[in-house]
């Protein structure tokens, strides 16, 4: 289980209550959990985030001028210097615009209509060949050295640039990356300046697309400083797997060394691992070596494991892998990287993990997000991960490129399988080189079950070429990661010729009614649907609008090529020979405007939008997917211009029948069939849509009402507590409600948002993909409009402790408000609570409470995934046992401090299970 834990410094208050009462036991005053990072152990080993304090500035694809004289300028006959470019370390680059990272400047731009299918493809962003002035970017960066480090190795490390980057420091030439999605290192040791400053320049070349979707542009991953001895642990140079043989269990590790003296170094490399509290798991191995001088040699040590703890979708615990590298007793390196130890296999009848048999319950994802584009901050890694997740999906594929390494850990840390995809499938040196960097990145990921060599490639892909190309990948995987499988994603029916003729298993990408055909002809070869059930949809939306581009809220519309929910997911639940899918998409993203063209400026596909607000198929999956017990009524009941005329309505739920009620009347009682959905024709009458459902003798509900208008703006932060590093953040969804304090789910309202202290806003978004709103705006000038009633923008702290205070207006309305608290990361986990209250059942009415703050279900998996540790008095614990050994038994709590409701939380659900967490009332109220 996940957990995150937030109690700082809180003052809890007793809101008047009624129903029954639920007991929430706290941790006493004597339990204190004390943090520390990675940077704390005692290893001459630093890896130092390199995101703060850049300079960026526009070059121009098609004016040498305008690109600080690149191309006209001799560049590469001499090193170390570039006189009359931005190159050069003595460019006064004081006028540039000062920013950190991840950036992305195509977020930035404002939309432009141009009638070209890539452009559009992109989401109508002015990047790309038709746009030279806003395609290239120039990034720079002024560093220092200690003089007292000169005996250090130094690399420079980016983990996703998009694209063609340049890199230089000081004037030298490191090289390119074409990659867009894959990073690159460089080793920097011999060009550093330890008298003066140093100076990274990175030329981004966003003018040749890669994908047919919205890719973003600029440095938008992290950057890291390496720093490390001579004599080390190589870049990616830990592989560890384990083989389980009857019952003896064995992690195997292999580690790279190397000695870049000039000459032979005696070491001794020492290998072991612990548990989440720092306890020796088996017996370490120790190995001594002589390293040639400028050499690289790989060292194997096997730990036999006795019955270990397996990382598992419900349980995914992950150990520690520590390698040592030692010489005359003296630690030259330390590396660790987090384990699951788990055992996949992948069958014909299905996948299994650790000996039981799933369904794979998949979604296909890009990586972009509401106003942030691709340049995602790592905790939306988290958030989004845990929205799918709920909805009950337990696998993801990274389409269709190299993920970003903070989102494997986010499904390391939640229990989420990845299907881990090369861009291309080209057997050529750079492609080559991608797939060894991605495969070695990524292959200690307990959630990456599975690669996938390419998608979609119709110009080879029935072609010798293409068997050969594949051939190529195949065997250089077996090299370079036995313990997994591959796949590729063909958008093929019943074929065989080709890439299919030796791909180990077979994937379609949509074809669902060719699936049996082709198994009854080659039934010993797994099969899995890597793209299925595109349904087209607009969140809150329940009629066609092709003026502004909006599909129906339901699962009625899909393209030619595709299906929709329930045609795939009938054919794939009910067949053991299907190993599951992956639903075409998670999320709504930017560009593929499928059906609409201009002003459609993002997809339609996902069961959530682009900000993670699910839509009505949403519930379909979860009904499916889940244990949940689910009963959820669409459309909403504000049809003020429809009395009397017929509605339809649906229901997803997973109970065994439903009965409809409008204002009291029975509409009739239906049951429901497995893997799908109920509906009625409904006439309009306002008032309140009311269903009862039974679910194995447990009566459900839901309803929806009709509302009045907005009379409040809400807020609601998915946390209140968040680090002081400048990095984390904070999403804040917005609603509004009527007097009544129900959500009005048509509202249209431009909310104003404005910030107080150690913060920023870094984006807003409302799922609209028709909306030309920006996503970025004017300090001080931060504004959205709801649409179908909701909005969002996400908060970043710096690296300041304070209380941020965040109001958001609308004319007419109540402000909504909300107070954030950034602490450094030794204080996050500090928990001193003396009491215990209990909470009855939510608030009659609003009334004036305390501030809350509180405890979140993925900040522990967060904190573990950045390397921080924890310990209680000194000595290394288990943070959730060491919780439960405290008395802390509502581990999954969710408590929010904000703003004007009625209802603090759900009592249906129980306050320590709740999946749709509701804001608590503020006292204060001001009308904007």
């Amino acid at each position: 289980m996940s957990l995150k834990i937030q109690f700082l410094n809180s003052k809890y208050h007793k809101p008047k209550t009624t129903h029954a009462s639920i007991q929430i036991p706290l941790l006493s005053a004597s339990c204190t959990l004390a943090i520390t990072g990675h940077h704390a152990q005692s290893s001459p080993r630093e890896r130092i985030n390199f995101d703060a304090n850049w300079k960026f500035h526009f070059g121009h694809a098609a004016n040498p001028e305008k690109d600080f004289n690149y191309g006209i300028t001799t560049i590469f006959s001499k090193s170390g210097g570039a006189a009359q470019t931005a190159i050069d370390p003595r460019f006064k680059d004081s006028t540039w615009r000062s920013l950190n990272l991840p950036h992305d400047w195509a977020v930035e731009l404002p939309f432009v209509y141009k009638d070209n299918f890539d452009v559009m493809a992109h989401g109508y962003k002015p990047v790309g060949g038709h746009f030279p002035e806003t395609s290239i970017g120039w990034y720079r960066k002024h560093f220092r050295v200690s003089p007292a480090d000169s005996s250090q190795r130094f690399q420079l490390q980016f983990d996703g640039v998009f694209r063609n980057a340049q890199v230089w420091i000081n004037g030298f030439y490191l090289g390119t990356n074409a990659s867009g999605y894959i990073g690159m290192a460089y080793d920097i040791t011999d060009f550093i300046n330890y008298h003066r400053d140093n100076v990274i320049v990175v030329r981004v070349d966003a003018t040749q697309y890669e994908g047919w979707f919205y890719e973003g542009a600029g440095i938008y991953r992290h950057v890291w400083l390496n720093k490390y001895q001579n004599t080390h642990i190589a870049t990616d140079g830990i592989f560890a797997y384990t083989n389980f043989q009857g019952n003896t269990t064995t992690v195997q590790v292999e580690s790279t060394l190397a000695n870049e003296n000039t000459q032979n170094s005696i070491c001794t490399l020492k290998t072991y691992l612990q548990d989440r509290a720092g306890k020796l798991v088996g017996v370490p191995k120790e190995q001594t070596i002589t390293l040639s001088a400028n050499s690289e040699q790989i060292l194997k040590h096997s730990i036999p494991l006795s019955n270990p703890h397996l990382w598992s979708l419900e349980d995914p615990y992950l150990h520690r892998l520590v390698v040592e590298v030692r010489s005359n007793g003296k630690l030259l390196d330390k590396q660790s990287i987090r384990y699951g130890i788990r055992k996949i296999e992948i069958k014909p009848d299905g996948v299994f993990l650790n000996g039981e048999s799933i369904k794979l319950y998949g979604v296909n994802c890009h990586q972009d997000h509401a106003g942030v584009g691709s340049a995602l901050p790592d905790h939306l890694q988290f958030y989004r991960i845990a929205l799918l997740k709920n909805m009950g999906t337990n696998a993801y594929r990274s389409s269709h490129n190299a993920p970003t390494p903070e989102l494997l850990d986010a499904c390391d840390s939640l229990g989420m399988l990845v299907m881990d995809e090369q861009r291309l499938l080209n057997s050529g040196p750079e492609y080559m080189g991608q797939f060894e960097r991605l495969v070695k990145r990524d292959r200690n990921h307990a959630s990456v079950f599975m690669w996938s060599i390419g998608n979609e490639e119709g110009w080879i892909h029935t072609t010798s070429h293409g068997k050969r190309i594949a051939q190529t990948y195949i065997a250089k995987l077996k090299q370079l990661d036995p313990t997994r499988t591959c796949t590729y994603a063909a958008d093929l029916a019943n074929v065989y010729k080709g890439i299919n003729e030796v791909i180990p298993v077979r994937s379609f990408n949509y074809r669902q009614f060719a699936v049996a055909d082709y198994h009854a002809e080659h039934p010993n070869q797994p099969i899995i649907g890597t793209e299925m059930g595109s349904t087209v949809s607009t969140r809150g939306e329940y009629s066609k609008d092709s003026i502004r581009a909006y599909l129906p809220d339901q699962d009625i519309h899909a393209p030619w090529w595709a299906s929709r929910a329930e045609e795939w997911w009938h054919l794939a639940a009910t067949e053991d020979y299907w190993l599951g899918g992956f639903i075409w998409t998670g999320f709504d993203y930017r560009g593929e405007p499928t059906p609409f063209q201009w002003p459609n400026i993002s997809s339609h596909f996902g069961v959530m939008d682009m900000c993670g607000f699910p839509k009505n198929l949403y519930y379909y999956y979860q009904s499916w997917w889940t244990d949940k017990d689910v009963l959820h009524i669409s459309p909403h009941w504000n049809w003020r211009d429809k009395r009397g005329q017929p509605i339809d309505v649906w229901v997803n739920s997973n109970a065994d029948d439903v009965e409809l009620f409008l204002n009291g009347k029975s509409l009739g009682k239906q049951e429901m069939k497995r893997n799908g959905h109920l509906q009625w024709t409904v006439n309009y009458e306002p008032g309140k849509l009311e269903a009862i459902a039974y679910k194995k003798g447990k009566k459900l509900s839901a309803k929806v009402e009709t509302t009045g208008t907005p009379t409040e703006v809400v807020l609601t932060p998915y946390k209140t507590t968040m680090l002081a590093d400048g990095q984390d953040v904070s999403v804040i969804n917005v609603t509004v409600v009527d007097r009544e304090g129900r959500e009005v789910p048509d509202a249209d309202n431009l909310i104003r948002f404005s910030i107080a202290g150690e913060g920023k806003i870094i984006g807003v978004g409302n799922g609209d993909p028709s909306s030309h709103e920006p996503d970025q705006c004017v300090e001080g000038a931060w504004q959205r409009r709801l649409f179908n009633g909701k909005a969002q923008f996400i908060v970043q702290g710096s690296i300041k402790p304070d209380i941020i205070k965040i109001e958001a207006t609308s004319a007419g309305l109540w402000k909504g408000s909300t107070d954030i608290i950034t602490v450094t990361p030794r204080e996050v986990a500090s928990i001193n609570i003396d009491k215990t209250y209990e909470l009855k059942g939510e608030a009659a009415k609003p009334r004036p409470v305390g501030q809350m703050l509180g405890a979140d279900i993925s900040f522990l998996p967060e904190l573990e995934a950045r390397g921080i540790k924890f310990s209680e008095k000194g000595t290394p614990v288990d943070a959730i046992e060491s919780l439960k050994k405290h008395g802390f038994n509502y581990v999954r709590l969710r408590i929010f401090n904000n703003p004007a409701r009625d209802s603090g939380y759900s009592p249906q659900k129980g306050f320590c299970d709740l999946a749709t967490p509701k804001p608590w009332p503020n006292g204060s109220k001001q009308r904007a």
